[in-house]
């Protein structure tokens, strides 16, 4: 009797049900234990040991990326940062602007004085710097739009038009001069443009190239490529009017190069036509940064 008391007096507890899953679960299972992976058990990574990627998940993040209107500068680059390349980058175009006009009116004034091919092209050249760096500048004029794969594609696909242009000007001229045998006549004055021509394009190149390299800008390294074919094209000048001089029956050699760099300046606005039409039109809906 007395036991039945107490037991009444001093209920059992009921038994506690652990769940055996903690509260994170994936995907409807167990979060495997610390030092566990879920199919193989190996040992987690430290938080100091760096995380690799192979080749392949880095473009699919490329891709990713791009996919949302974005430029892979904007996973590499802090904001402060991409703001100070982009700064450059118009400085740059400024003093490019500047530099190539006054170059373009000197070779044109020598290619009509000196009947010289190349200088045409070069001063044609020239001219394509200037409308492809005044290009850049719109680019990078929106500071939001830094990272903006739509604006970056509508320059590429600009300075693809505008090289294209150029490029038939310059083979008409060197063809005319080819056909017609007009040979280049060398002075001093030919020679000053030459060198101040290849060594300041040469300058801008660098530096467009390495800017365009860092903010993953097609369009600066087009404008770079610009530059270093008026580099070449203002070193052209001075070997073939040297060329010439010590030898009159190579007359041909100046008209030669022009066809020249009319060629590769055709061949590289057809390419960025056919790479950045399609991107334009896959970006149109990402127009958020404008």
């Amino acid at each position: 009797m007395t036991d039945q008391v107490c037991q009444e007096s001093h209920p059992v507890p009921e038994p506690t049900v652990v769940d055996p899953c903690p509260a994170t679960v994936r995907n409807g299972q167990c979060a495997p234990p610390d030092g566990f992976t879920n199919h193989n058990h190996q040992q987690a990574r430290t938080p100091t040991e760096p995380e690799t990627l192979t080749v392949g998940q880095e473009m699919k993040i490329t891709d990713s990326v791009e996919g949302e209107g974005l430029l892979e500068s904007s996973m590499r680059l802090k904001p402060h940062e991409a703001q100070s390349y982009r700064k450059k980058a118009l400085w740059v175009s400024w003093i490019s602007i500047v530099v190539t006009l006054i170059l373009a009116v000197a070779a044109f004034t020598v290619s009509f004085m000196r009947h010289s091919a190349s200088a045409f092209g070069f001063a044609f050249d020239a001219t394509l710097d200037v409308m492809s760096s005044a290009i850049v500048l719109w680019r990078y004029s929106n500071a939001a739009a830094v990272h903006s794969a739509h604006r970056e594609y509508i320059a590429c696909v600009i300075l693809g038009v505008v090289f294209v242009l150029s490029s038939l000007c310059i083979l008409g001229k060197a063809i005319h001069d080819l056909a017609t045998r007009m040979p280049p006549k060398v002075d001093d004055f030919l020679f000053s443009v030459s060198i101040v021509s290849g060594l300041t394009c040469a300058v801008l190149t660098v530096a467009k190239f390495m800017l365009g390299r860092v903010l993953t800008s097609r369009a600066l390294i087009t404008d770079g490529f610009n530059s270093l074919v008026g580099a070449i094209m203002g070193f052209s000048i001075l070997i073939s009017a040297d060329v010439f001089k010590h030898h009159p029956d190579v007359w041909f050699l100046d008209g030669t190069i022009g066809v020249l760099i009319g060629l590769i300046i055709l061949a590289y606005g057809v390419k960025l036509l056919k790479d950045m039409v399609p991107r334009v039109r896959q970006t149109r809906n990402y127009e958020r940064f404008e």
